[in-house]
Formats: C-alpha cells, sequence, structure tokens
C-alpha cells in the first residue's frame, strides 16, 4: 500500500503561487520519498484553525502516515495536536520549537548575520530588513540575527514587517527608503521584487542609490532587472533531508536534527 506523508501550507492562494519556495521543496521531497513508495499530499488553507481542522481529518480518515509542519510559532499548538492525534511528524524549523520531534534546521539567525556583514563590508551604514510575519519563530530568530550584527558594527538597522507577498514589499520599502537606507534585505525574493518597484517610483537607482538583497535566491531574482543579489539556500536538499526525516520516523527511529547547508550571499547586480 502507498503511504503519504501530509503538507498543510497556511498561505493565501495568491502568495502561494508566486512563491517559488515550495515548489522546490516539494521536488525535493518526491526525489527521495517517491522511489520509497511514499507520495506528497500537499493542501493550501487560508489560517491555522484550517491547517489543524485537516490534521483532524486526516487523523480521522487515516488519510496520511505522517505529516511535516513549516512556519511554527514559539510554543505552537500543532506540536501537541498532531502527537495528541498520533501524526508523526517532521518540523522545518529550529529545534527549541518543537522538543521531542525531528527537525531540520537552518540557522536564520547566523544567515542573517552573514546578510549584514555581508552588506556592512561594501560600506552601507543603514540597512533597512523587511521581515516576514513576525509570528514565526524563524522570523524572530532571523530578526534577532539583523539585530545582533548591526550592532556589533555600529550599523543603523531599520525594520518593516511583510506578509511574503509583491504587495508587502513594496509598501514597506517605500516606508524604509524615506528613511535613506543604503540597503535593504527582503526576506523573500518576492517582497524584493516589491521594493525594486517602490525604488523605481521614487526615482532611486539599484544599486546606485540604493542596494537590494533578496532571502531566498530564485530564478525571479536572476531574471529580475537589476538581477538581484540573494541569501541562497539550497531549498531542494532542504526538502530532501525532510525526507530522510520522514522515513526515519515512520520507522522508528530515534528523534534527530537534521543539518541544512550553509546559506550563502550570491552577488549579483543589485548591490554594489
Amino acid at each position: 500500500m502507498t503511504r503519504r506523508v501530509g503538507l498543510v501550507l497556511a498561505r493565501a492562494a495568491q502568495v502561494l503561487g508566486a512563491e517559488p519556495y515550495y515548489h522546490e521543496f516539494i521536488e525535493g521531497l518526491e526525489r527521495v520519498l517517491t522511489p520509497e513508495g511514499v507520495s506528497v499530499l500537499v493542501r493550501v488553507v487560508p489560517d491555522r484553525d484550517a491547517e489543524s481542522a485537516v490534521y483532524e481529518r486526516w487523523a480521522a480518515q487515516r488519510r496520511v502516515d505522517a505529516v511535516i509542519l513549516v512556519d511554527l510559532s514559539p510554543a505552537d499548538a500543532r506540536v501537541d495536536l498532531v502527537g495528541g492525534l498520533g501524526l508523526p511528524a517532521v518540523v522545518i524549523g529550529d529545534p527549541s520549537t518543537a522538543p521531542g520531534l525531528p527537525t531540520v534546521w537552518t540557522d536564520d539567525a547566523g544567515f542573517a548575520r552573514t546578510a549584514v556583514r555581508f552588506l556592512a563590508e561594501r560600506g552601507h551604514e543603514v540597512i533597512g530588513h523587511v521581515s516576514g510575519p513576525l509570528e514565526f519563530a524563524h522570523t524572530q530568530m532571523r530578526r534577532g540575527g539583523f539585530v545582533s550584527e548591526a550592532a556589533e558594527r555600529g550599523v543603523t538597522l531599520l525594520l518593516a514587517e511583510g506578509d511574503y507577498s509583491y504587495e508587502s514589499g513594496h509598501t514597506a520599502a517605500a516606508e524604509l527608503l524615506g528613511r535613506r537606507p543604503t540597503a535593504l534585505v527582503f526576506d523573500n525574493d518576492v517582497m524584493a521584487l516589491g521594493g525594486l518597484a517602490a525604488a523605481a517610483e521614487r526615482g532611486l537607482g539599484v544599486p546606485a542609490d540604493v542596494s537590494v538583497v533578496a532571502w531566498d535566491d530564485s530564478t525571479q531574482c536572476q531574471l529580475a532587472m537589476p538581477a538581484l543579489s540573494a541569501m541562497s539556500h539550497d531549498v531542494e536538499r532542504i526538502g530532501e533531508l525532510a525526507a530522510g526525516a520522514v522515513l526515519d520516523a515512520l520507522n522508528g527511529a530515534p528523534v534527530a536534527v537534521y543539518e541544512a547547508p550553509h546559506a550563502e550571499v550570491v552577488v549579483r547586480d543589485s548591490t554594489r
């Protein structure tokens, strides 16, 4: 019998459709799981309540053999929920968000420090950071890395929050650009594209007047005008690690932390 792993994404459909991240993540999952006879069942829902309802329905109907949890908040209620439902789970995030569950860990705080260091070493003294939703633990850790590294280097850090959409990146960038940063970092590629548009509308050159860095690398970054420098993660590899963790969980292996590859800044035309 074919086994299934479930992935529920609480995102507005239009935001998810524009994000390459999860398409690449699922490709990595399927590359490992499909040869093992495990299929991936994906649901997109509008909010956390709807997500919890999916887990409850899946458990009652025995639709999936395990689930993958993403975008965890501190003390996330989904951890206890899936445990109570008897659903084996793998978490994409910091191990501190899900004690007792296997996790695929990306060092968001450390990678944020890398982004600040990259810009500071190129002479930037006022840097804007447009984060994703601050309810997420990985966003909080990323923000902490930005703040710590900026403080250590004497860099002024300007802060705004988005929701991963083009529109939120545009709005946040328009607000921050009024405070004259020389560089902006966005927590995903889609928001960075909105930032490019906001800079153009103000008559600012990129990178002549402001440098722009996207958190996720993608084809969109490469095709943008100018091409976007980006914090590059091997997202398909993260999917492969998650798939391996799922197989281990299904086979009763001890709980473990699976560390994702280190992220690096890919330098393109949007930074000087």
